[in-house]
Formats: structure tokens, C-alpha cells, sequence
């Protein structure tokens, strides 16, 4: 079974409307050339930073969330939204991924699980809990391509969170980043790699474009992998719609040839 994905890198600006409004084009761009799964980048709506979390923050249903709804119901598309700043009755916020199906109808919510709090000497520091709070739960959505398996950036370092995602069925893994000029160069493609080998699923990373004058500049360079470990397509920094066929048979083909999920020594494990 093939399948075409979109991956949407744009430039976010302090503006949310112009943000959505350019959301809204690129996905348009991703549809005319035949995405049938389109996936934005994390914290499509709002800068990154954690200031920003608290003003943009939004309830389900509101702006944002009815937007890609529209979009998705538009488009007749899967549209995973990146990820947005998840605010909920209780004041608390999440680092939030909605996930709609064809109609526009909700599929899915995967709210990040594993917080980037780093503090990478004279070189990168950053603490999403000065705001934000940990989701507690995996997230895989039903699609008529199977199942496909969601989490938030600093969740993909975390193998036993892919590997929990893959036992519950998902034959690919979309997620919605922002890797920063610090952690991308080093980690981004390996940990992508990492964990379509160690899976033998589809990965697939949608960041924003780069933008050197920001405070928080993004490396970009969103990537699909195939489950052999084979880079698929890659951009650089730049905005742009990439996409991208994949065939699904190559799930059980891989898995034929290298049985590691089967020769798994669960006995031994801890």
C-alpha cells in the first residue's frame, strides 16, 4: 500500500493569524502536489519560546483547532497539526499534536510526553516546564493506511516510547519538531534512523524552517526514513513542502528479511 506525505517546514512569526494564514497556503501547496497524509511542524502557531506558550495558548475548539479542522474537511486529507500550546479548564498548557482525519473529524491528541529541559553548556538552555506540562499517554490513530504512531520532538530520544508506540500496531511514526542548531547537526538524522532501524517503521520529522534572527532558531531539515534506515527525502533550512511516496510493504518486507521484532529476548529483558 503506497502513501503520500506531506511535510510542511514554514517560517513562524509572532503573529498567529499570519502564522495560520500561512499554514493554510502551504498545506494547499502539499494537496496539489497529492499528499494524502499532511504533517506541519511543532508549534506551528507560536514562536518557540516559553513566553509565547502562556499568550498563545488556546482550548480546544478555538481558532487554531478549527482551522485544521477546516483544512483537513477542505482537503479531504489526514492533517496531523504539528503541535500547538494545549490550554485546558485547569490553566494548565500542553505542548499539543491534534490529529484529523479526512472529514475534519478528530482522530487523534497526543500531548508531549517527555519536556525539553536542557542545558547544553555555553550552547543551548531550555525548560518547557517553566510552562509546560507532561502528557501522560501514547498516542496511535486509526488510518485507512493502518496504524500511525505520533509524539513531540525531545519524545523521540526516549527508544522505549517508539518501541511501546510500535507494539500498539503503528507502521509509521510522525513527529512534529524543532531540533535547534545545537542538537540538530549532532542528533536529528541519527536518532531518526536510530529509530526506524531499531522499529522497522516509517519515521517521519517535520520541523519549522530556520530562521537565524530568531531567538530560537530551528534546524529544519524535516526527514522521512525508511524502516531499512535509507533517508527518503530531507530538506535543508528552508521553508519548503516536500513530498514524499512510501510504500507500507516495505514494513513486512524488512521485518521478513531482519525478524528482530520476533528474535526479541523479552525473558532477559528488564
Amino acid at each position: 500500500m503506497k502513501v503520500k506525505i506531506g511535510q510542511v517546514q514554514m517560517h513562524i512569526t509572532e503573529d498567529k493569524d499570519q502564522n495560520l494564514e500561512r499554514a493554510g497556503n502551504l498545506i494547499d501547496e502539499a494537496v496539489s502536489k497529492g499528499a494524502d497524509i499532511v504533517v506541519l511542524p511543532e508549534m506551528f502557531n507560536c514562536p518557540y519560546k516559553s513566553s509565547f506558550f502562556v499568550e498563545f495558548a488556546e482550548m480546544k475548539g478555538e481558532k487554531t483547532y478549527s482551522f485544521l479542522s477546516k483544512k483537513a474537511e477542505e482537503h479531504k486529507i489526514y492533517l496531523v497539526g504539528g503541535s500547538i500550546p494545549e490550554k485546558t479548564k485547569k490553566n494548565k498548557i500542553y505542548n499539543t499534536a491534534f490529529v484529523f482525519d479526512r472529514n475534519g473529524k478528530q482522530i487523534g491528541r497526543h500531548r508531549k510526553t517527555h519536556l525539553f529541559d536542557i542545558d547544553v553548556k555555553g550552547r543551548q538552555t531550555f525548560k518547557e516546564s517553566d510552562t509546560l506540562t507532561p502528557g501522560k499517554s501514547i498516542t496511535v490513530v486509526e488510518t485507512e493506511f493502518g496504524q500511525v504512531g505520533i509524539m513531540i520532538c525531545y519524545d523521540i530520544r526516549f527508544p522505549e516510547f517508539a518501541r511501546m508506540t510500535i507494539e500498539q500496531g503503528a507502521r509509521m511514526i510522525i513527529v512534529p519538531g524543532a531540533f535547534n542548531m545545537t542538537t540538530g547537526p549532532a542528533h536529528w538524522e541519527m536518532i531518526f534512523r536510530a529509530r526506524a532501524v531499531d522499529n522497522q517503521v516509517f519515521m517521519i520529522g517535520t520541523a519549522p524552517a530556520r530562521d537565524v534572527e530568531n531567538f530560537y532558531v530551528s534546524y529544519g531539515n524535516s526527514i522521512i526514513v525508511s524502516p531499512w534506515g535509507d533517508i527518503l527525502n530531507r530538506l535543508d533550512g528552508e521553508e519548503e513542502v516536500m513530498v514524499t511516496e512510501i510504500d507500507l510493504d516495505e514494513i513486512t518486507r524488512v521485518r521478513e528479511e531482519l525478524p528482530v521484532l520476533k528474535q526479541r529476548r523479552t525473558d532477559l529483558y528488564r
